[in-house]
């Protein structure tokens, strides 16, 4: 059963149950960390980081990480566990979760789950579908009948064994066809039918109590702090760090870990210059080339042509950095990363309403990239047992509109 915190009495520190959960939401750039801070300073709470970003090492700058002094500080679950080069998927995040709640509540503590990422939110609160992962093998198999025969090739197969996935996907989505085929021809069993199983959300652990706490702060706002904290990136050397993540690890640029946003706008920075770099003999320069072959445009949105126009400020950054054109290419980073955070941070919006809309009868659909995860380990699994009376479940959910609010409510 989920509530709306409205009808509570108390607020939550003074009386929060020893088996709670609090989820501390909030867009990019909004606060959460400096009251997450706050809250593990009172002794009840341990930190567990709900962030795509913060998951690689080596990549500090750009992710906005806590430095090195406040993660001995203020410790956090789930922060530097990958190098760049590796992969962290949604399931992954909700197996090491269920761990460490058990850990944290074993440890008299209260997890407090932090961070920006809601597609990780909304695994936690509303379920993943059961979609075993790839087989190394089998996705080798079929990326190499995709190479010989083209995406249309799988396209035809999947009409033969997966007649609802080839009706719901386009001939060219070449992606979930890939996917949907390695699933079939992994399991027998067509990703359709994964798909309408039962979801399964950790929230729903009848001895748990979960309280979703979303900060939705004015956009006006939330845009002048995004604009100071990218101000502070390019100052603190985000364009060095890149350079440095090319020189030691042989990255491609479709890792996710290089589609995190200000590093993609980097990496196609240094393309456009192009930056000693590239000509590492780890690297494959022709990968980056191709994939900033042409430069990605700004699609400017009524209400955002306020992008920044002020002078380069990583020049002093990049030794190249130093004619015209390189200059100008310097700019258009800039403004591309303002304008790409601003856009994370639009999406971050919408997921948060979509949290704030669960509840027993609404659902919702689960999207493409959740249902298209490894199974649950049984670790996770057993934070299931016993869920049959989903009356003793409620996760209560509340909204704020500032930061401070969220404070005035846990303190």
């Amino acid at each position: 059963m989920r509530l709306s915190s409205d009808s509570l009495s108390h607020h939550l520190s003074p009386n929060l149950a020893d088996n709670s959960v609090v989820c501390l939401m909030a867009p990019t750039a909004s606060g959460k960390t400096a009251l997450a801070y706050e809250l593990y300073d009172t002794g009840r709470y341990e930190l567990i980081s709900v962030d795509s970003a913060l998951i690689y090492r080596d990549m500090t700058v750009g992710t906005a990480k806590p430095t090195a002094t406040e993660l001995a500080c203020y410790p956090h679950h789930l922060v530097n566990i990958i190098d760049p080069l590796q992969s962290y998927s949604v399931a992954e995040f909700v197996n090491d979760v269920a761990r460490l709640i058990d850990e944290c509540h074993k440890n008299g503590k209260i997890p407090l789950l932090v961070g920006g990422t809601m597609m990780y939110y909304m695994a936690l609160l509303d379920g993943l579908s059961p979609v075993p992962d790839s087989d190394d093998n089998v996705r080798a198999r079929v990326e190499q009948w995709r190479q010989e025969e083209g995406i249309s090739a799988l396209y035809d197969y999947l009409g033969k064994v997966d007649a609802i996935s080839h009706k719901r996907l386009n001939a060219t989505d070449t992606q979930r066809i890939t996917r949907a085929v390695e699933v079939y021809l992994q399991t027998n069993i067509p990703i359709s039918e994964w798909q309408r199983q039962p979801k399964q959300a950790l929230a729903d652990n009848p001895n748990q109590q979960w309280h979703a706490l979303a900060v939705m702060p004015d956009r006006p706002w939330l845009h002048a702090r995004i604009e100071q904290r990218l101000d502070i990136m390019w100052s603190e050397g985000l364009v060095a760090e890149v350079i440095s993540l090319l020189e030691n690890y042989p990255l491609t640029p479709n890792l996710p870990s290089m589609r995190c946003v200000g590093y993609r706008q980097v990496l196609e920075y240094l393309v456009q210059i192009q930056h000693p770099v590239f000509e590492q003999p780890h690297l494959d320069k022709a990968q980056f080339y191709d994939a900033f072959a042409q430069p990605e445009p700004i699609n400017v949105e009524n209400g955002n042509q306020n992008i920044r126009t002020q002078s380069c400020i990583t020049q002093t950054h990049v030794s190249t950095a130093n004619d015209q054109a390189e200059a100008i290419a310097c700019q258009q980073m800039q403004n591309k990363a303002l304008y790409a955070t601003r856009q994370l941070a639009k999406r971050q919006y919408t997921w948060l309403r979509k949290v704030m809309q669960l509840s027993d009868t609404v659902t919702g659909p689960a999207t493409e990239s959740l249902i298209q995860l490894p199974v649950i380990t049984p670790t996770a699994a057993a934070a299931f047992a016993d869920i049959n009376d989903s009356q003793n479940n409620k996760l209560i959910l509340h909204s704020f509109s500032t930061m401070e609010q969220a404070r005035e409510y846990l303190f």
